[in-house]
């Protein structure tokens, strides 16, 4: 098993993963490189949801390591965080405070300005721009999954990490995001989602989780 050292862009090599006592998956290899993406796909509780949180840093793998640009990731888990976003299943949607409120917020925990400019383009892009002034307590379910969405093109990001970024959306609503991922990609992001739908991805490549959880046992991992 290589360490990823020289690789460019981001490379997980020999992952494992344990919630509790359960082994999710194990020898899990992926390399993602700019304006690429990956398409995470397996029927519920092979692990997309998991690899995804260890992607992103908020579990770590039971073995296994991840690289940026030749570099581990465990050595700067601070600079990964600042070059990714992820959205999970919860939109995070605070009902207190206003759409726009909410988009200012997530933007300044990015140590981004969030100037009114900035925020208004996003809701824009996700067709919220009229509802900036209202409660999101208010927010239809498809709405506030569409309030989630606008913190990716709030503040910059070179990787985009999406779980389900699809449900709740109508047809419109998909077609706005859809191009941002495009936008996205072609600025030379990168993109890993999972997905029980069609989104359009173009050259996509696909990560079958199933695979690496077949005939696993406990003690498969140390």
């Amino acid at each position: 098993m290589g360490d990823g050292s020289g690789a460019q862009g981001f490379v997980g090599t020999g992952l494992a993963c344990r919630r509790g006592e359960r082994l999710v998956f194990s020898g899990l290899d992926f390399r993602l490189g700019p304006s690429e993406a990956l398409v995470l796909r397996g029927p519920n509780g092979s692990g997309k949801s998991s690899l995804l949180r260890v992607m992103a840093g908020l579990i770590r793998p039971t073995a296994g390591q991840l690289d940026w640009d030749g570099e581990a990731v465990a050595d700067d888990r601070e600079a990964h965080a600042g070059r990714l976003h992820f959205i999970g299943h919860l939109d995070a949607v605070k009902p207190a405070l206003t759409v726009g409120e909410n988009l200012h917020f997530w933007a300044s925990l990015r140590n981004t300005t969030g100037d009114a400019a900035t925020i208004g383009a996003a809701l824009g892009d996700v067709g919220l721009a009229a509802l900036a002034d209202a409660p999101a307590r208010y927010l239809s379910a498809g709405q506030r999954r569409r309030l989630a969405l606008a913190r990716l093109t709030a503040s910059p990001a070179s990787l985009w990490l999406l779980d389900e970024p699809s449900v709740g959306l109508d047809d419109q609503s998909l077609a706005a995001f859809e191009s941002m991922l495009a936008g996205h990609r072609a600025s030379g992001g990168m993109v890993a989602l999972a997905t029980h739908t069609a989104i359009a991805l173009p050259g996509a490549r696909e990560l079958r989780l199933d695979e690496f959880t077949r005939g696993l046992v406990m003690d498969e991992v140390a």
